[in-house]
């Protein structure tokens, strides 16, 4: 392992997420007052006192629940407790202690990691450090009170775990890796998939639409590379948003797709692409990522001859403007074909973040011009004079030219073509910027 791991452990509803936000710096987690709003690990960087560790946000544990979700919820803290180097047991001050806390307390201590008990919502810190000495009988140590809200008493806090990491190692600097996103519309299997490549039970499953709420970041490790794994929630239609938590969703999903190297747009093969699927699928494009289209439940599609190449013929139809995307079909219930997404993602990044050189670039912009005649209108001739490229991800082209009302679309998808012919450039979006430059500039 790397960078230390500090998992926020506790009941439903005692401020996890809000003392989460407050480190990460941002708003990652769900903060609902509703109980077992987050229900899956979230993770995220932060640094203390020049340490980097990763911290992770777990769904409420509730010991003696059979409820389905609460069940799998205790079962991904557990995975948490597992993974930490330390555990921050969060309480409620106002509550007092409970039973739930007294069986978490004995679990945690049970796990033989260090433990630093927190005390949260003590808003009133003169008033409220009076009611943390029942915390004593969990026998964990000394209670800290906080208040996540106000962020009070947070850097004492921080103090603790600091002192209770393990030695640095020389490995726990900043690695490379490629930040893959798993974006689809609800159910379609995009959870089943990275806990297929895990083999582990890394975010909940259930046959229940919807389940996955936040995205989850998963570091994962072969022999191809090293990734970030990240789960979104499915977007639904605008329609069946009805819960602020749902809309929640969404924005992360969209955030997710911001932060993201390659984009793993999965459909679902009984269904075909929908009006959903292209719509998230546009999201992608519009934000320049690299994207793969994964047909996920391939083995559930009866086939005869010609059925791969017919369906997916009718996946670029529906999703025209992914005409340089790759499709991969595979099932995730079986793990077939789920190896070869790696050498895809692979060349898919490598591809996103292609630079071109000047030279060649406009060697291939003249044997583009030689080969078809830049348009004219109304007597007037386009004139590209040269182009070199602005950025990367996604590559981004900037071409002088004497008119830039004369650079019609039809010629800008030429050029596009002509440069995915000689440069690759699969399954990424390319981008050209049209800049005047008048013959007198060269003088």
């Amino acid at each position: 392992m790397s960078k230390p791991i500090v998992a926020i452990i506790g009941k439903p509803n005692v401020g996890k997420s809000t003392f989460f936000n407050y480190l990460a710096g941002s708003r990652i987690a769900i903060v609902q007052d509703t109980p077992g709003v987050t229900r899956d690990r979230i993770y995220t960087e932060t640094n203390w006192r020049g340490r980097n560790f990763t911290l992770i946000d777990t769904g409420g544990i509730e010991p003696t629940s059979n409820d389905i979700i609460l069940s799998q919820m205790r079962e991904q803290a557990n995975l948490a407790i597992t993974m930490a180097d330390v555990i921050l047991f969060l309480t409620d001050v106002k509550q007092g202690v409970t039973s739930a806390d007294k069986e978490i307390a004995l679990m945690l201590k049970k796990s033989g990691k260090p433990i630093v008990l927190v005390c949260n919502k003590a808003d009133n810190f003169e008033k409220d450090r009076q009611e943390i000495y029942e915390f004593y009988n969990l026998g964990i140590g000394d209670p800290y009170p906080i208040s996540a809200s106000n962020a009070l008493g947070i850097g004492d806090v921080l103090d603790k775990i600091y002192e209770s990491f393990p030695p640095k190692s020389e490995n726990e600097e900043e690695e490379n890796q490629i930040k893959v996103a798993v974006i689809g519309k609800p159910n379609v299997g995009k959870s089943s998939l990275i806990n297929k490549i895990l083999g582990e039970n890394r975010a909940i499953v259930s046959d229940i639409a919807g389940t996955t709420r936040d995205a989850i970041d998963t570091e994962f490790e072969n022999e191809s590379g090293k990734y970030t794994f990240i789960d979104t929630a499915g977007i639904r239609r605008k329609s069946k948003v009805k819960e602020s938590i749902e809309k929640f969703s969404i924005m992360r999903t969209l955030l997710a797709i911001e932060r993201a190297d390659v984009c793993l747009m999965l459909v679902d093969a009984t269904e075909g692409v929908t009006e959903q699927d292209a719509k998230i699928a546009g999201e992608a494009h519009e934000a320049g990522k690299g994207v793969i289209i994964v047909v996920n439940k391939w083995d559930a599609v009866e086939k005869q001859t010609g059925t791969l190449e017919n369906y997916k013929k009718e996946v670029y139809e529906k999703l025209k403007y992914l005409s340089y995307a790759p499709i991969l079909f595979i099932s995730a219930k079986t793990g077939q074909r789920v190896n070869k997404l790696f050498d895809l993602i692979n060349q898919v990044a490598q591809q996103n973040s292609m630079r071109v050189s000047t030279s060649l670039l406009n060697q291939v912009i003249n044997e583009a011009i030689a080969i078809v005649q830049p348009p004219t209108d109304k007597g007037k001739r386009l004139k590209i004079y040269y182009g070199t490229q602005a950025t990367t991800k996604p590559p981004t082209f900037v071409i002088f030219v004497n008119n830039k009302e004369l650079f019609h679309f039809s010629y800008e998808r030429y050029l596009v073509n002509q440069f995915r012919k000689e440069f690759g450039l699969v399954g990424t979006p390319v981008r050209i910027m049209v800049r005047e430059k008048n013959d007198k500039d060269d003088k």
